[in-house]
C-alpha cells in the first residue's frame, strides 16, 4: 500500500465488543444495566445485526430469562413453542424411532430465528444507549506495551493490487479499557489472541462440525409449529459423527440442517452432497413435498467442549460465546450458555472498571466456573469425543453410560485431537459417487450459494490466503486430492487444468459464505481466513 494513506481517526470507550451475536449483546446489555453511564460499542461486519447469524436454533430460555426476566421469547418473528421430540436412526432403506436422549429432551424450549432473536437483542441494546456499527468488519488487534487496547476495523476500497481505490475510506481506531471478543466459532482476532498470549496452552485443541442449513416454506397442511427433530446415521458410516435437524418454526417455515465433525477420514467426502442426498430418504422425502427453499448458509460450529475452553482472560480483554467454545453438543445448543458467558464477562467489567482495573479480568473465569454453565460442560464432557473415539455405536454406548450411569461424573475425561490431522491419503481412500441434484428437491453449490445473499466487492483483497501457495498442488492435490473442492460448500476452491496435466488451485472469493471449514479442516493449516470488507458476506433473512 501507498505510504501516503492518512491515519486512522479514533474512538474511545470503556468496552468494545466484537460481534453482535448472542454472547456479544448479552454483554452490552449486561453492562448498560449495570451502569448506564459506562459507554459501551458493539462493532459487527454483518450489513445488519443477524445477518451473518445462522442456525437451526432450538432455545433454551435460561439465559434470555435471566438477562431480560420480562422478554416474551415466543413473540419474537417466526419463534414457536417447542412441541414433539423425534429422533430416528436411518438406514439407506429404513429409520427407527429412537428414544429421546434427555439432554434433548426440549420441553419449555423454543424453536427460533436465531437471526431474529439478535435483531431482538440488538434492539435492547440500542434502548440501553449501547451503540452498535454494523457493516464494519474489526480487522486488527491494537496492542499496546503486552495489552489489548482495542480494535481497529478494515480499510474499506482497498483494491486487489493491494492500493487504495476511488472509494478508499481508511478503519477506525475503538479504543477500550477492555475489550470482549465474540465473533463466534473461529474467530480471526480470536485466533490471534490464542496465539499472542498463548491461551491455549494445557487444553485440548477445539474440534469443529460443518453445519449447512436450509430454509424451506411449507405447505401450511404439513406444518407443525415446534416440531423438533433429529436424526442420525445414514447417509455418513459409523466412523463419520454427524446428523440432521428438522425444526419447524413459525410461519409456515421449516429449518433443515445437516452437521458433519470435521474430524471426518475421506478426503472425497462432501458435507455439501451428503446434506443434499439425505432428503432423498424414504422417511425424510415427504417433509419437503410440495415445500419450496427460500435461503441457504453453512457455518462451521465448535464442538470441542470442556475440555478444549482455552484461558477465558488475557490483558486487556475477555473471549466469549463460540469464541471461547461454549457450545454443549450433545444438547445440540449453545445460545443460552453463550449468553450466560456474555453476561458474566459484562459483570467482571464493570466490577473492574469501578474499582482497580486490573489489566487481566481474572474475576471473569471465576465467575464462569462458579456458574451452571461450567458444570453442564462438565458433565457431558466425555460425550463427543467418545464417538471420535469408539465410532457410531461405541459412541452410543458411551453417551449412554455418561448420561445414566456416571452422570457426567466419570473418573476421566476422553481427549480431544485437531481435526486437519484426521484426513487419510487419497490412496487409502474409497471415492463417493454422488446423485446429480434434480433442482427441486436437491441443488447444487452455486445455486445455493445465491440465495444465501452473499455478495463482496470484487476489487478487494482476498480473505481467502494460502500460507504457501505451492502447498495447494504438492500436498492438498497430491496426497489428498484437493479435499478443500469437497468440503467448501460455497465452490469456493476448484482444482483447473487437472486434465492437462497442470492442476492449479483457483479460489473464487466472492462465494464464500463465512463457514471458516477451510481455516479448519486444511491438511497442513495453510487456508488463512481473514476478514473480507464490512458488510460483505451472507445476508441471512429473519426465517434462518
Amino acid at each position: 500500500m501507498s505510504d501516503t494513506v492518512p491515519s486512522r481517526e479514533s474512538m474511545e470507550f470503556d468496552v468494545v465488543v466484537v460481534g453482535a451475536g448472542p454472547a456479544g449483546l448479552s454483554a452490552a446489555i449486561r453492562l448498560k444495566q449495570i451502569n448506564a453511564e459506562l459507554s459501551v460499542c458493539v462493532v459487527e461486519k454483518g450489513g445488519e445485526v443477524g445477518a451473518h447469524i445462522l442456525s437451526g436454533c432450538v432455545l433454551e430460555p435460561r439465559a434470555m430469562t435471566e438477562l431480560l426476566p420480562d422478554a416474551d421469547i415466543g413473540a419474537i418473528e417466526f419463534s414457536a413453542k417447542a412441541g414433539e421430540d423425534r429422533f430416528l436412526f436411518l438406514t439407506e432403506t429404513g429409520s427407527h424411532r429412537m428414544p429421546t436422549p434427555p439432554q434433548m429432551n426440549n420441553h419449555g424450549n423454543f424453536v427460533v430465528s436465531l437471526g431474529n432473536v439478535v435483531r431482538f437483542l440488538g434492539a435492547k441494546a440500542e434502548e440501553l444507549g449501547v451503540e452498535i456499527y454494523p457493516g464494519f468488519a474489526a480487522a486488527e488487534l491494537l496492542v499496546e506495551e503486552g495489552r489489548v487496547a482495542g480494535i481497529a476495523t478494515g480499510d474499506m476500497g482497498i483494491g486487489k493490487d493491494g492500493q487504495p481505490t476511488a472509494q478508499y475510506q481508511r478503519g477506525m481506531e475503538l479504543r477500550a479499557t477492555y475489550t470482549v471478543f465474540a465473533e463466534g466459532c473461529r474467530g480471526s482476532l480470536g485466533k490471534q489472541l490464542m496465539s499472542r498470549f498463548g491461551l491455549r496452552d494445557g487444553v485440548d485443541p477445539q474440534t469443529y462440525g460443518i453445519g449447512i442449513k436450509e430454509l424451506w416454506e411449507v405447505p401450511a397442511e404439513h406444518h407443525n409449529p415446534g416440531m423438533v427433530m433429529h436424526t442420525i446415521g445414514w447417509p455418513l458410516d459409523t466412523k463419520t459423527y454427524g446428523g440432521s435437524f428438522l425444526y419447524h418454526l413459525g410461519g409456515n417455515l421449516m429449518a433443515y440442517g445437516f452437521v458433519i465433525g470435521l474430524d471426518y477420514e475421506n478426503p472425497y467426502l462432501s458435507p455439501f452432497e451428503e446434506m443434499q442426498r439425505f432428503k432423498t430418504h424414504k422417511a425424510i422425502r415427504p417433509y419437503f413435498e410440495g415445500a419450496k427453499r427460500i435461503s441457504y448458509g453453512a457455518r462451521a460450529l465448535n464442538e470441542g467442549g470442556f475440555q478444549s475452553i482455552p484461558r477465558l482472560a488475557f490483558p486487556g480483554g475477555v473471549l466469549v460465546g463460540c469464541e471461547a467454545g461454549f457450545l454443549n453438543v450433545p444438547k445440540i445448543k449453545g445460545t443460552h450458555t453463550a449468553m450466560k458467558s456474555g453476561m458474566l464477562a459484562a459483570e467482571a467489567i464493570a466490577e473492574a472498571l469501578s474499582g482497580s482495573r486490573p489489566a487481566t479480568l481474572d474475576a471473569f473465569p471465576e465467575k464462569v466456573r462458579a456458574s451452571w454453565l461450567w458444570p453442564e460442560l462438565q458433565a457431558v464432557r466425555n460425550i463427543r469425543p467418545g464417538f471420535a473415539k469408539f465410532g457410531m455405536w461405541g459412541g452410543l454406548i458411551n453417551a449412554a453410560f455418561e448420561t445414566y450411569v456416571t452422570r457426567g461424573k466419570s473418573p476421566w475425561t476422553l481427549r480431544n485431537h485437531a481435526d486437519n490431522t484426521a484426513l487419510k491419503p487419497a490412496r487409502d481412500a474409497t471415492p463417493i459417487a454422488y446423485p446429480k441434484p434434480d433442482g427441486a428437491l436437491t441443488f447444487d453449490r452455486l445455486s445455493s450459494v445465491f440465495i444465501s445473499n452473499t455478495n463482496h466487492e470484487e476489487n478487494q483483497p482476498a480473505h481467502l490466503t494460502l500460507l504457501d501457495p505451492a502447498k495447494a498442488i504438492s500436498v492438498n492435490w497430491a496426497e489428498y486430492r484437493s479435499p478443500e473442492t469437497r468440503y467448501c460448500p460455497a465452490g469456493v476452491y476448484e482444482i483447473v487444468g487437472a486434465e492437462a496435466g497442470d492442476p492449479k488451485l483457483q479460489i473464487n472469493a466472492q462465494n464464500c459464505v463465512h463457514c471458516k471449514t477451510c481455516d479448519i479442516k486444511d491438511p497442513t493449516q495453510n487456508i488463512n481466513w481473514v476478514v473480507p470488507e464490512g458488510a460483505g458476506g451472507p445476508a441471512y433473512p429473519g426465517g434462518m
